[in-house]
């Protein structure tokens, strides 16, 4: 790595607005050369976080946190922030257990104003730190930053609407990294922009419209008169710019370089001079600094550790995501009712093979998790099975949709939750450990949790050839060991016995079969011999087949990746308790996830954290012995 010598300087906002423009520049190069070492290294979000640099620096020169407050949306994008205020030192534990989150959480940092890690939510959070400033007489700025794909959430506008409507000094600046600046905008559309993008300009407009809105009478038409001209003339002129954004309230400036970064100061100290929103339209180049990211932005988007000069290799490693993509096509291609869909994660959720082979039937609607189950919902009606990917922590996005317009209409879908359970890195935002807890309050659904790539295949054939209702499968990120590989397929979808044993039953769900299994050959070391049950079907849960796999059993654990208080083994408890069945039982215990948020760190040691590897799962069983 190249010396740093003035982001060493820089140790809180301040320091940066003290910088020149030469040294702004440098400090540029000097932090994208620094975020691509660490990551690198680490892992964590690249070609995001490279391609705000410059607004970054910009951002921090004019304004001053944490008295005006910055909103990253998503906050993929917030490494270089997080560099500017105060965390360098720190860096090297991105991500990591006991280390600084992958996003901005207000528990640690001042600089931080709001915790993020899912879309859209910029705008109405800055609205609501801006209103309850005003509420306290405090004048400080609040600015969301936000991009075009999160743009595509329904929630962004909810926001922007509120905010145009009444009104509020809020500044939004959209940072769209997809399109390039369009250069036949024209030299008179160009000049305009400079004229409105000037505080003379600003000034003189709020002079005459206070001097219009006082004469009586013709005052007013006047003002609306001019309005209407003035929006005819913008559409004439400016067909390629969206208006929208003037349309709903706001006065828009752009598109500029978001990588000029005197420019972007300018534009800054004009937007904190307006009366009103303003929305602040940048474009930048995802991957900015690092020529294979700009190359490939998608493959830098998150990235584990990687060799810097040779770039980031494709893994060789099959996934539970590969095994989904090939079930999906082959059931895609076998039922032709079946269509895929997906927020804006076709890749990621493993659906770029169904688009290839199947177009027509493929469905990407953009970062709009609720929108995707409504149109599933419809699309279900008509006749088709829709099957929708989704990481299992953006599903929760989707709970009312889920709930509202498939479950309680019992319509027929396939939920396919990539990433359940504890996943690692991404920390408390993504952990996939809410989602048995949200299947099991929902009527007609179907949970199922696989344990290796046979169940995964077969579970999906079933929930669209033979289920009914919601049909939601859950399995994790990565692959699968040995000791699930090894695992035998039936032709059920019920609990199955995979380890013999008369001493007490552990219940598994998914991936925790390989420490369920684990923990019972230790306690055969101790000659206590342990039925192990794969739960396989989470819910519906038919308490007279439970009866007869825990017959003869008097000591009974559960383990699943999820929140132990309120899974599937409380589920499972109360049936029992219903059923009469606890009165013989001696000892009932659940290992999950306890009640708290679950920070960052690799999924080996989460587990120790919780209590939920196979040592633990040995040491309390042998406790009742």
């Amino acid at each position: 790595m190249k010396p740093t010598p003035i982001l060493d300087t820089i140790k809180c906002p301040e320091d940066v607005a003290k910088l020149d423009s030469t040294q702004r520049k440098q400090l540029a190069e000097e932090i994208r050369d620094f975020i691509v070492d660490r990551v690198s290294k680490n892992g964590g979000h690249l070609a995001s976080s490279l391609g705000v640099v410059d607004l970054t620096i910009a951002l921090l020169s004019e304004f001053e946190p944490p008295h005006d407050q910055i909103v990253w949306d998503v906050g993929h994008q917030a490494y270089a922030y997080k560099l500017l205020t105060g965390r360098k030192d720190q860096f090297e534990t991105l991500r990591q257990y006991g280390g600084i989150a992958g996003f901005p959480k207000i528990a640690e940092s001042k600089y931080d104003a709001f915790g993020v890690g899912h879309s859209s939510t910029s705008v109405s959070a800055a609205l609501g730190l801006l209103r309850a400033k005003k509420l306290k007489n405090d004048d400080g700025h609040v600015i969301a930053v936000i991009g075009d794909g999160a743009m595509t959430g329904g929630m962004a506008f909810e926001g922007l609407n509120d905010t145009g409507h009444f009104s509020e000094n809020l500044t939004v600046i959209l940072n769209d990294n997809q399109m390039s600046i369009d250069k036949n905008v024209g030299g008179l559309s160009r000049a305009l922009s400079n004229l409105r993008s000037s505080t003379r300009y600003i000034k003189a407009k709020s002079r005459v419209e206070r001097f219009l809105l006082h004469i009586p009478l013709i005052g007013r038409p006047i003002a609306r008169f001019i309005m209407m001209i003035k929006t005819w003339f913008r559409l004439l002129i400016r067909r390629n710019v969206p208006v929208i954004f003037e349309d709903l309230g706001f006065q828009y400036f752009g598109p500029f370089d978001g990588h000029n970064i005197d420019l972007l100061r300018k534009k800054l100290k004009i937007a904190k001079a307006i009366n009103g929103p303003v929305l602040i339209h940048i474009v930048t180049k995802k991957g900015k600094g690092y020529p294979l990211a700009e190359e490939n932005p998608s493959s830098y988007h998150g990235v584990s550790p990687f060799d810097r000069e040779t770039g980031v290799k494709p893994s060789s490693t099959r996934t539970f995501t590969n095994c989904f993509s090939d079930s999906v096509v082959r059931i895609g291609k076998e039922h032709e009712e079946v269509v895929a869909i997906c927020a804006a994660m076709m890749t990621s959720t493993g659906l770029a093979n169904f688009r290839k082979n199947m177009k027509l039937r493929f469905f990407d609607v953009g970062i709009a998790e609720e929108h995707a189950v409504t149109m599933a919902a419809g699309m279900a009606v008509n006749g088709f099975v829709p099957v929708v990917a989704l990481y299992s922590t953006f599903a929760q996005r989707a709970y009312d949709q889920l709930l509202h317009d498939v479950c309680l209409q019992d319509l027929h879908m396939v939920l396919a939750l990539d990433r359940a359970g504890i996943v690692g890195a991404d920390g408390m935002t993504h952990q996939g450990i809410y989602d048995i807890s949200m299947m099991l309050s929902m009527p007609n659904v179907t949970l199922l949790s696989p344990c290796n790539f046979a169940e995964l295949d077969r579970m999906l054939e079933y929930a669209v050839a033979d289920a009914k209702g919601l049909v939601a499968v859950r399995y994790p990120r990565g692959g699968q060991c040995e000791i699930l590989e090894k695992i035998p397929s039936d032709d059920g979808i019920g609990p199955r016995v995979i380890r013999e044993g008369e001493d007490v039953a552990i219940l598994s769900l998914g991936v925790m079969c390989e420490q369920a299994l684990l923990a019972a050959s230790e306690l055969e070391k101790n000659d206590i011999h342990a039925r192990v049950i794969d739960v396989r079907c989470v819910k519906p849960c038919d308490i007279e087949t439970w009866k007869e796999l825990l017959s003869g059993i008097t000591k009974i654990a559960t383990i699943e990746d999820g929140i132990a208080q309120s899974g599937f083994g409380s589920y499972l408890l109360t049936l029992l308790e219903e059923a009469g069945e606890m009165s013989r039982i001696t000892h009932f215990h659940i290992f999950g996830v306890s009640d708290h948020p679950l920070v960052a760190g690799n999924r080996k040691l989460l587990l120790e954290k919780e209590g939920m590897d196979e040592k633990t799962i040995e040491k309390t069983i042998l406790s009742w012995f």
